[in-house]
């Protein structure tokens, strides 16, 4: 199996570079509104507001850098298939301006707007991000009134274009059961709270660069992706960032496109792609590693599974589970500036291909 993964430098307000219901899947972080380190982003894309934000205008300045991810989430609308995702990780901002502290709520303005667009919310996820801060709160201490709480969480808000897709021809169902994911990842992956991200953000890109773009970790994307999508899926990212989107869809056996304004971030987008191939390997070990453990534990426990699934040999907990086939990419080749093509096999061709201890990227140029 190949698939395509193409970066695009463009806007993704107008989001030319994208069919009309070609893409399967959106998991995408934007700039976040009145988070400082946006401020100068969201100024040259809306000079009303940047000049709003100088005159201390915060409600008037919040509104208008939305109205420029509005555009954005409308062009999301069109590029999706019926049926299609679209996740969208976003964080809630707080900040004095003019000596008033307060939250300025950006995923209920994200919300709002899918709403009125069309799009059906379905349930979101709330995941904590790990802080070294020493403080648990924001303000005065211990003085009643005086004190705030600090923020810890990220949303990633999840809406449908239209009713549930539909799996109808044979092909189709059968490649949805061969995307299936482990009983035990399910029991995870759909809970609304997401606590054990801590060090899966594995080094895609230096942290200076992902410091600047505000990257989400990788196992945020890699989950996703398997959640709410198949093999062969389009995934899109309008705001690629370091490419991690792209990464985690290379990485599960999906296409994907990424769209990025800052034409300084193409090279890194591109290294983040070549490095995926080294952290797809590591994490399908680790989810195969995961299964076997859960397995063994089962059987000590006196619970041994029913199910046996046929692609890999091992006991499943579902009759779901039986067709499940982890693909894994074997080689990533680049024909093209900005274009790579990615052959995929069974788990098994990998290990056979490179052993634990001599991990290398194949990289045709």
């Amino acid at each position: 199996m190949k698939t395509i993964h193409r970066i695009c430098i463009a806007d993704a307000r107008e989001m030319r570079e994208v069919a009309e219901a070609s893409v399967d899947l959106i998991v995408t972080s934007p700039p976040y509104p009145m988070i400082e380190m946006w401020d100068g982003a969201f100024s040259a894309l809306a000079p009303e507001g940047g000049e709003a934000l100088r005159r201390h205008e915060a409600a008037r300045a919040f509104e208008l850098f939305h109205l420029e991810l509005d555009k954005v989430w409308v062009q999301c609308f069109r590029v999706l298939r019926p049926g299609g995702i679209a996740c969208i990780n976003i964080g809630d901002a707080t900040r004095t301006i003019d000596e008033s502290f307060q939250l300025y709520s950006n995923h209920a303005r994200i919300l709002m707007s899918m709403l009125r667009i069309g799009f059906t919310p379905l349930p979101d996820i709330l995941w904590r991000k790990q802080t070294n801060a020493p403080n648990k709160f924001m303000g005065s201490g211990m003085l009643p009134a005086g004190a705030y709480v600090t923020y810890e969480h990220e949303y990633i808000l999840i809406f449908r274009k239209g009713r549930n897709r539909s799996f109808n021809r044979a092909a189709e169902k059968e490649n949805r059961r061969r995307s299936a994911f482990f009983w035990e990842e399910r029991n995870v992956w759909f809970s609304d709270m997401w606590t054990d991200l801590k060090g899966t953000n594995q080094d895609l890109v230096d942290p200076t660069t992902r410091a600047r773009s505000a990257a989400f970790p990788f196992e945020l994307a890699y989950r996703l992706v398997n959640m709410y999508s198949v093999y062969g899926d389009m995934v899109l990212d309008p705001f690629a960032g370091t490419g991690t989107t792209m990464a985690a869809a290379l990485a599960s056996g999906r296409n994907s496109i990424g769209l990025e304004i800052d034409e300084g971030l193409r090279d890194t987008i591109r290294g983040t792609i070549k490095n995926s191939l080294r952290i797809a390997t590591d994490r399908i070990r680790a989810r195969l590693a995961a299964h076997r453990a859960f397995v063994a534990e089962r059987v000590a426990g006196g619970q041994s599974p029913k199910h046996s699934n046929g692609v890999h040999g091992f006991p499943v907990i579902t009759s779901q589970e039986v067709d499940l086939e982890v693909l894994c990419p074997l080689k990533v080749a680049e024909p093209f500036p900005g274009s790579f093509q990615v052959e995929h096999g069974r788990a098994e061709e990998r290990e056979a291909a490179v052993s634990p201890g001599q991990l290398m990227l194949i990289l045709e140029t």
